[in-house]
């Protein structure tokens, strides 16, 4: 046996040996015929070699190209895990001007399991739109776009905002786009380029007994009739309204101030849908009462969902005015409070219900407003600022992260770039206890890059992988990053993991799937060259990250499944193989990921007792959820086990409902 073992550890060295020796001829012939283009490839061509070999995959990983038929290839803006099992990839016009212009509005379900895709009817053009999970595992979307920007030079009429008045308080009325405003001091004409309604306004009758009526105003973008420097205007002005008669040409009227050739920002719709995951469609419900475009949607502890930010009908950030979505009426309501945040902020519900902004975002908004970190009370619309995070000046396009497990309450901030198309960018990551008596941040470990768009994933082992970005905005001068790394919070450490496939910069992002891969996708940069001469062309690719966990002998499996409802606080017992010890077992919220954002994930950890195994393999697994509803807000989840080598079995659906009062 032992003289056996010798042969067979020798055949092994043997042919290492082997390959080491053509390795090392190959680089002596290649130097010595100074051939730069055939070392490339023969470089490569190692490269290829080395990444695909066992002991590679099992410490670092490995990445793979999905295989998308050309009919369902889209530019990926959002992207969401459905309890199918299956991914909504929502491009909407894709931030693709004739798109638009041509209402071609695409959206894709993607089939991990199968690899197979379906094109979904798309109702508007979801680009830039906000979602997130319900609690019957349908996903909300609201918002997106009513118009593309126009910078400047681009801009041929005159326009801006139009504040159409009501003084009937008997009577709303609704303006249809085309409707012609002249002005009465400059006689300039104008027309509305959407709809309108305006309200009736309100009558109240005081203590006196006199009836007082307040005016009623509804905002609607205008252009001139015609191009031309001369249709401009420099003055406030009020404005006689086309087609209306008597009364009503004395109760309805605009007033607005200058309309001009200045920059005009991309413009957000009201419109919300729910998709429904198992009848594939989405479905239309009440529309907001902001027009939001990079809006950030958050579900709360009782199901519904809050809606932040956003750049509204005529292209200016929502000013403070926050609202909450009931999937049970579907019917949206204003917070009663007013607070600022600039574009798609990170909002993640924590303990007792209240709001952490993280100071992450992603797009519009003054630099000096609504960008420092904090604890926002939606009950009486307090915020406590959380001081300490170092780069303040460079959290747009940072990415935030839950760290693993939940119930820690530990944040992280990583990466990040200046306000707008400012060059400056941070490889900082800082960290946050929420559970502190004076919650304050500190730095982490550096990220492998000064990185804006990082796209970062918790994993079922209670690690968070973190992969690409671009050192410049957009990607610009070819400042894509190809590096991955994954930062375990037990010991505040990061290692560099497999290299990913392609660049990923703006509008692109990363989610967990249940088998415990991690897809990533879309990347829209700027330019494709260093110059900055070529105009970039969106990365449709797709690509699946598989962990060095999933290249280990004896992976756990879930064999059999508790109901698929467990209610706050309740037990659920599953059986389960595995070749090792079950340490610990998961449940992991569904990720919803765009523009740097993804305040959905979250992994909690669950109390779990185990029996012994029967002659099968099997032993039984007691777990029991936790009791607090914002720790687990309501909806759909996977569970999951995890052995002591940190091996996860692939995640099987649990549904929370909503909590009982």
């Amino acid at each position: 046996m032992r003289l056996r073992t010798t042969r067979l550890r020798n055949r092994l060295l043997s042919r290492r040996t082997r390959r080491t020796a053509v390795g090392a001829a190959v680089v002596l012939v290649l130097a010595g015929m100074n051939g730069p283009a055939i070392w490339g490839y023969a470089s490569g061509q190692y490269h290829d070699y080395k990444i695909n070999q066992p002991g590679y995959k099992t410490k670092n990983g490995h990445w793979d190209v999905v295989d998308v038929p050309d009919e369902y290839r889209i530019n990926t803006i959002h992207a969401a895990l459905l309890h199918t099992g299956k991914v909504l990839l929502v491009a909407g016009s894709g931030n693709n001007a004739a798109n638009f212009q041509a209402k071609s509005f695409r959206t894709v379900l993607w089939d991990p399991k199968e690899n197979t895709f379906k094109n979904v009817p798309t109702p508007k053009d979801l680009f830039c739109a906000g979602h997130t999970q319900l609690p019957d595992g349908r996903l909300l979307v609201a918002g997106g776009t009513q118009r593309y920007e126009k910078l400047d030079g681009d801009v041929t009429k005159a326009g801006g905002l139009m504040v159409v008045h009501n003084e009937n308080p008997d009577k709303p009325m609704t303006f249809p786009a085309g409707t012609v405003f002249t002005g009465k001091q400059t006689g300039k004409s104008f027309e509305s380029k959407d709809a309108v309604l305006v309200p009736r306004a309100k009558k109240d009758q005081g203590k006196d007994g006199k009836v007082k009526v307040t005016v009623s105003t509804a905002r609607v973008y205008v252009e001139a009739l015609e191009k031309g420097q001369e249709h401009a205007t420099g003055l406030t002005d009020n404005y006689r309204i086309g087609g209306l008669k008597g009364d009503d040409s004395r109760n309805f009227y605009g007033i607005a101030n200058k309309l001009s050739f200045d920059k005009k920002d991309f413009q957000g719709i009201k419109d919300s849908f729910e998709f429904d995951p198992v009848a594939e469609r989405y479905v239309t419900v009440d529309p907001m009462n902001e027009a939001r475009w990079y809006p950030t949607l958050t579900t709360l502890q009782d199901g519904k969902v809050l809606s932040v930010s956003g750049l509204d009908e005529i292209g200016q950030v929502v000013p403070g005015k926050n609202e909450v979505y009931d999937p049970k009426t579907k019917k949206w309501t204003y917070l009663p409070q007013e607070r600022f945040f600039p574009t798609y902020p990170a909002l993640f519900l924590t303990d007792k219900g209240k709001i952490f902004y993280t100071g992450s975002n992603a797009g519009y908004g003054p630099a000096d407003k609504g960008r420092e970190p904090g604890v926002w009370d939606l009950g009486n619309n307090s915020f406590i600022p959380v001081p300490g995070i170092s780069d303040p000046d460079v959290l747009e396009t940072s990415m935030s992260v839950l760290l693993p497990p939940a119930q820690d309450q530990r944040y992280m901030v990583l990466g990040g770039g200046g306000v707008g198309e400012d060059k400056k960018s941070t490889s900082r990551t800082r960290l946050v206890d929420l559970h502190t008596d004076r919650p304050r941040f500190k730095d982490g470990p550096d990220l492998y890059a000064k990185a804006r768009y990082p796209s970062s994933v918790i994993l079922p082992d209670d690690t968070v992988l973190t992969t690409n970005g671009s050192g410049d905005y957009r990607g610009r001068s070819n400042s894509n990053i190809l590096r991955a790394e994954v930062y375990d919070p037990r010991t505040n450490s990061s290692h560099a993991v497999a290299d990913p496939l392609v660049g990923r910069n703006y509008h692109s992002g990363a989610l967990l799937l249940p088998d415990g891969r991690v897809m990533t996708f879309g990347s829209d940069s700027l330019f494709r060259d260093k110059d900055n001469t070529m105009p970039g062309v969106f990365q449709q690719q797709i690509d699946l990250y598989t962990p060095p966990y999933l290249f280990r002998d004896g992976r756990p499996e879930i064999r059999s499944t508790a109901p698929q409802t467990v209610k706050l606080g309740d037990k659920a017992t599953y059986r389960v193989a595995s070749a090792r010890p079950v340490a610990k077992a998961r449940l992991i919220r569904p990720g919803s990921f765009t523009h740097v954002t993804n305040i959905e994930q979250r992994s909690i950890a669950l109390e779990m007792t185990r029996s012994g195994a029967d002659r099968g393999g099997n032993s039984s697994v007691t777990v029991t959820l936790p009791k607090d509803p914002s720790l687990v807000p309501p909806g759909w989840y996977m569970l999951t086990v995890v052995d002591d080598q940190d091996t996860p079995a692939e995640a099987v659906w649990v549904k929370v409902p909503v909590a009982e009062k």
